[in-house]
């Protein structure tokens, strides 16, 4: 486990975040972990879900955790999320199996910031989720 170095907030003077999600994450580390976008590829490139916004969310963060640990991290490093949903019939779904998946990495009641998009579409048509995340390495 990795010491803290990260402090999520919510300042007054701004509106309460509208999800899961905190205004504010304040790093005191040096060296700053960039991933590229993640969507639901498994390590054989192989598509996990098709048509499953649940399953794609899943093997994303998936994705983002084997990243992660790769990198003597962890998800309470991360600092900062952004997320691209294809179509608003999947944001609900999104939404449902996010919260699961949040609920098993982000133990409490405090999350990363997160830009949340919905988009007309990905690299490939069968793509739904992309997730992107910085972390603040110790």
């Amino acid at each position: 486990m990795t010491q803290p170095h990260r402090e999520l907030s919510n300042p007054s003077g701004v509106y309460p975040p509208l999800g899961k999600y905190s205004h504010v994450a304040e790093v005191t580390a040096s060296k700053l972990l960039f991933l590229a976008g993640q969507v639901s590829v498994d390590e054989a490139g192989r598509l996990v879900g098709e048509g499953d916004v649940g399953a794609q969310v899943r093997q994303a963060y998936k994705n983002i955790g084997a990243i992660l640990a790769d990198s003597g991290a962890s998800f309470e490093d991360v600092v900062s999320i952004n997320t691209y949903v294809v179509g608003r019939e999947s944001v609900q779904p999104y939404l449902d199996a996010r919260a699961v998946v949040f609920a098993e990495i982000f133990p409490g009641e405090q999350f990363p910031p997160n830009t949340f998009l919905i988009i007309d579409g990905l690299l490939h048509e069968d793509y739904l989720v992309e997730v992107t995340v910085t972390a603040a390495l110790p």
